[in-house]
């Protein structure tokens, strides 16, 4: 089982835990979606890019090129001569090795514009300018832009999605054989988003990314079938992986985490695995001393489990989100509080039994929080305000989305954080136009969502001009935002960018 490339010889991948290889051929095409940064930040990946209309001198004197518009791929490749392959995705990030396409020698046009349409200099500029999607197409209009293109500073931070079906290409007879992935490698990717995968679809992968052994720094698994002895093969082999997901993977055990983490992994994320509870608490908390960040969503977890963390991890982790443990309690605050007192990033969303005193434990102990997420907590209530409005001095982002039984009492005391940017008020149905005076005071505010407030007027609204700094206002199902009053904020806040 070997497969000869560039006259080597290959070794076969040995069966590991049990595990066989299937036999994989050279050659193939992936394709693949990419992700970075929140939602907005991704949506904004695939809009139009804003390109100048003079980006160097040489362009600029150049007004005899024929250039109809710098705002499109394919109005680049008409400066190229040569128009972007039919059928080029938006999302494929892999490129045929195997496929002609055209030299800059090639290309039409006198040789002065065939110099610049390839010029490096210029293209090492010029491609900052596209988003990640139109820098796909972009490199498939000729080997000179592939080549610029394919530098791995042009794709730093992003994260290449592949699913099941787009890691094999199905040969004539019927049988798979593995994508190539060395277009991924050219470009330096050191994070992979694996989607249904099994475990011997791991195993294919590290045995095909020429990086994958110590390269790869960050791997997420969703709704995969990833079991003990793939999630110990995968943490075995790829020696470099510190930041690990694993999403809606129900086929893992709390011993296959204990046989399976290393003490290298500094970032943990575990949602929607049904075997999680305690016991892998207690695998996380004594094989990652040096975890830096803990994301989890576990319905089993319960206060015990949050009495394990070391020491070690209360100097070094910082960010701690617990989103839908349902059966947390204030008794589980107590213990999270006296293990992890260095926190700055704190989310209990959606842990419905925590009440006002378990916010006050947290305001009295955590004062480095400079992040609070209270969302979905219905038993919160003003007094709760009070509590981080009078402690948590460093506070610089606060989501209070559905927790209904705040009132403008409760905002009244938020006016006098002067170090909060960003305020979410998401579906807080109690909140009315007198609350929204109180915030006019808050210089500092930068973001504030009102989405789905139903008492809040246009009048009330309206008086949110005097929040000049304001960056982002989101007044999405909001009954009192009405056609009029976005033409009033965008008279009055330019700055702003209103979400309808």
């Amino acid at each position: 089982m070997s497969n000869p490339r560039n006259g080597d010889t290959k070794p076969p991948c040995l069966p590991r835990n049990g595990l066989v290889k299937i036999p994989t051929q050279p050659n193939g095409l992936g394709s693949a979606s990419i992700t970075k940064g929140p939602p907005a930040v991704k949506n904004r990946l695939c809009q139009p890019s804003s390109v100048p209309a003079i980006l160097s001198p040489a362009l600029a004197h150049r007004s005899d090129l024929p250039i109809p518009s710098l705002a499109s791929p394919l109005s680049l490749a008409a400066l190229a001569g040569v128009s972007s392959p039919p059928g080029a995705s938006l999302v494929g990030l892999n490129t045929s090795e195997g496929s002609e396409q055209p030299s800059p020698e090639r290309l039409p046009g006198s040789p002065s514009e065939r110099q610049l349409a390839v010029d490096e200099k210029i293209l090492n500029r010029l491609f900052w300018y596209f988003s990640a999607c139109e820098k796909c197409v972009l490199a498939q209009v000729c080997k000179a832009w592939r080549r610029v293109l394919y530098q791995p500073k042009f794709w730093v931070g992003l994260t290449p999605v592949l699913h099941t079906k787009e890691l094999y290409n199905i040969l004539p007879g019927g049988e798979k054989e593995f994508v190539s992935l060395q277009g991924f490698a050219v470009r330096g990717f050191d994070g992979f988003c694996l989607v249904g995968v099994s475990d011997l679809d791991i195993c294919e992968f590290i045995d095909n990314y020429p990086l994958s052994k110590k390269g790869v720094k960050s791997m997420s698994l969703k709704r995969s079938t990833i079991t003990d002895a793939g999630l110990e093969v995968m943490l075995e082999q790829m020696q470099g992986v510190v930041r690990l997901e694993l999403s809606g993977c129900n086929d893992f055990t709390e011993a296959g985490l204990w046989s399976s983490l290393n003490a290298r992994i500094t970032a943990l994320s575990v949602s929607d695995c049904i075997n999680v509870a305690d016991d892998a608490i207690a695998a996380i908390s004594q094989l990652l001393p040096n975890l830096t960040e803990l994301n989890l969503q576990a319905y089993h977890v319960t206060d015990t489990a949050l009495a394990y963390f070391t020491a070690k991890q209360g100097y070094t982790t910082h960010t701690l989100r617990l989103n839908s443990c349902w059966e947390i309690t204030n008794h589980g605050v107590v213990n999270m509080v006296h293990s992890l007192p260095n926190l700055s990033v704190l989310s209990l969303s959606g842990c419905s039994k925590v009440t006002d005193d378990g916010v006050e434990l947290v305001a009295e102990n955590l004062r480095k929080l400079r992040s609070l997420d209270l969302s979905w907590c219905p038993r919160i209530t003003d007094m709760a305000l009070e509590y981080i409005a009078c402690d948590l001095h460093k506070l610089e982002e606060l989501v209070l989305d559905r927790c209904v039984r705040i009132t403008d009492t409760g905002l009244s005391y938020l006016s006098t954080m002067s170090s909060l940017r960003s305020l979410y008020l998401r579906w807080c149905c109690q909140v009315q136009d007198f609350g929204l005076k109180h915030l006019l005071s808050m210089g500092s505010l930068r973001l504030l969502s009102l989405a789905g407030c139903p008492l809040l007027t246009t009048t009330g609204l309206s008086g949110l001009v005097q929040l000049q700094e304001l960056e982002e206002l989101e007044l999405t199902n909001c009954p009192g935002a009405t056609p009029e009053l976005f033409k009033y904020f965008s008279q009055h806040l330019p700055c702003c960018m209103v979400i309808e």
